[in-house]
């Protein structure tokens, strides 16, 4: 029996079992059981090089962004309209077979719009290079999730649900669960509020599952089984998500506004060009990008080429930024000069913890070299005290 055949009879057996508190313990196990199958379907077949025939682009610009969906919903026509670059557009589903990717030019910053096939159901599994499609989304910094609007509302529950399947977490953030494999010692359970959704005894049993009887465990929020399964498992990625309701020049303008005011969502028409400039101003605000100017001592600020700095891709403070500059830039400098919302004051000094925000105008000032002592043939260049220095032999003068 192949995993795929495994996976689908548990999920039969769960969809059986009646839930209540009898069973709780025997559909956590379940649960645990899927996991672990659907983490090996993730894994590549033993014995294979490593090279597959995925379609993954090189990192380019501030942030990077993916467009998933369901096939003929509008995707390539709007990587056109916001990027310029042209990806293939027909009538029939299928028409984009590989990743095309493009440059959107928005606020002094790059941001990479990656075009990527329509994907299935039962992507997860392998269909319609559905593997392929959602590994090349895992690397991107947000996810759009193109959606028609004249279809139902099912759409975006089967995609979430096949990205779900394969580790994707969209719109949540990590669950606030300590987890510690331990080599002896046993299971330590604690919690620091009551849990109503697990229990001690529970568990101990998804631990058993995972052949783990030795390890530390300690609930900060009253989590439930999903989020402990996750924990274990340490693969899954919390993404931010915009869901994009493309073709909304078919449809009433009631069921527009119902869709507009749904959290995370964005309506727009490819057709008409419509609310683009919505979809930028919301996407700049996910990813939460921070545009940071140099000022050099004595000189205007130069606003033309910004550092772009990112909690998601190393962080925002005053360090980050002299990493991102040059690496030996941190153990030079003596001050920082801030001006811009994140300074209380004009100019503020700061130091390397301190949190830059968009916009934010910086002159780092270093550190003076200074000379070490002596002079002419009595310039000494020892680490040692001056009077030991003192007594070391000089070089004979040369004549």
């Amino acid at each position: 029996m192949g995993i795929i055949e495994k996976i689908r009879e548990i999920e039969a057996e769960m969809a059986r079992t009646q839930k209540n508190k009898a069973t709780e313990y025997h559909l956590g196990q379940l649960k645990a059981k899927i996991a672990k199958l659907r983490t090996q379907l993730l894994e590549p077949p033993k014995g294979s090089s490593g090279g597959g025939e995925g379609f993954e682009v090189t990192k380019f610009g501030h942030g990077r962004v993916a467009l998933i969906g369901f096939p003929s919903v509008g995707k390539s026509t709007l990587l056109t309209m916001l990027t310029g670059t042209h990806s293939e557009a027909a009538s029939y589903e299928f028409t984009t077979l590989t990743c095309i990717p493009g440059i959107i030019h928005y606020n002094d910053t790059k941001i990479q719009l990656l075009d990527l096939p329509g994907i299935i159901e039962g992507a997860s599994e392998g269909k319609g290079r559905g593997r392929q499609v959602i590994a090349v989304s895992k690397s991107s910094d947000i996810v759009l999730m193109v959606l028609d609007a004249s279809k139902s509302e099912g759409h975006r529950q089967i995609l979430t649900k096949e990205l779900e399947a394969v580790g994707l977490r969209l719109n949540k953030r990590p669950p606030q669960i300590y987890f510690k494999k331990k080599k002896t010692g046993g299971i330590s359970f604690n919690s620091t509020l009551p849990l109503t959704h697990v229990d001690e005894k529970l568990c101990y049993q998804i631990l058993h599952e995972y052949k783990i009887h030795n390890a530390e465990l300690l609930f900060r929020e009253d989590a439930t089984v999903d989020d402990l399964i996750d924990v274990i498992e340490g693969n899954r990625k919390y993404m931010k998500c915009i869901y994009v309701y493309n073709k909304i020049d078919v449809i009433g303008i009631d069921d527009v506004d119902k869709l507009a005011r749904q959290p995370n969502s964005v309506v727009i028409s490819c057709n008409l060009k419509l609310n683009f400039d919505r979809l930028l101003a919301k996407m700049w605000d996910e990813m939460g990008l921070v545009r940071v100017y140099t000022k050099p001592q004595g000189q205007q600020p130069d606003f033309a080429d910004p550092v772009v700095l990112s909690a998601d891709r190393g962080g925002c403070t005053v360090e980050d930024f002299c990493n991102h500059i040059h690496r030996s830039l941190v153990k030079d400098v003596k001050y920082v000069l801030a001006w811009g919302t994140s300074a209380r004051h004009y100019p503020q000094h700061c130091g390397l913890s301190h949190v830059l925000q968009d916009e934010d105008v910086v002159q780092i000032v270093k550190k003076k070299e200074t000379e070490e002592g002596g002079r002419g043939r009595f310039k000494s260049h020892s680490t040692a005290p001056a009077r030991i220095s003192d007594r070391e032999k000089k070089a004979p003068l040369k004549t």
